[in-house]
């Protein structure tokens, strides 16, 4: 399963848009709330998440995925995001993070000797990375993008991993992108 966690505060394109372009592929997602099913985004968009933080599953992950925007700042400060990226991490299951949200694995040591961008600004935070500066960086098992502009670029990205480059490449191409 891949679990997209949506938190108050969450950059909208960039959750919504990469839940879209994966579920196109054929992908089984599921958003997971933290700190309820209801949650705001940056923009005041309401969105009822599918589970709890607390409802995963992480026996059946294959994919972690963290929005950006301010609401990051909620991720990085939860102990159970924590823990789920250490499990993750741990278990060799792809973690993905766009705009902001690579700071907080950075800051857990996580993308050193890999490459990574992020959302402009953070990159002090991408402890012993090489900090490219291009829209998405795929170093081993961590995907980065840099921002709600690149969202459908990071899905594409996360698309290939998952189901294949030519199934992201029609999936991208049925959207005219």
């Amino acid at each position: 399963m891949v679990y997209l966690l949506l938190m108050d505060g969450f950059e909208e394109i960039e959750a919504l848009a990469t839940v879209d372009v994966l579920r196109r592929g054929g992908v089984e997602v599921c958003t997971a709330g933290l700190g309820g099913k209801v949650l705001t985004g940056a923009h005041d968009i309401t969105v009822h998440a599918d589970i709890t933080l607390e409802e995963i599953n992480k026996d059946d992950m294959s994919m972690l995925i963290l929005p950006g925007g301010a609401g990051h700042v909620n991720l990085d400060n939860s102990p159970e995001v924590h823990s789920l990226i250490d499990f993750a991490a741990q278990k060799d299951i792809h973690i993905a993070a766009i705009c902001a949200s690579p700071s907080i694995l950075g800051k857990k040591g996580l993308l050193k000797g890999h490459k990574a961008v992020c959302f402009p600004g953070f990159e002090k935070f991408l402890d012993g990375a090489e900090v490219l500066s291009e829209r998405t960086a795929v170093s081993g098992r961590f995907i980065t993008a840099n921002g709600a502009g690149s969202a459908i670029a990071f899905a594409y990205e996360l698309l290939k991993i998952l189901k294949g480059e030519e199934t992201a490449r029609n999936v991208v191409s049925s959207m005219r992108y």
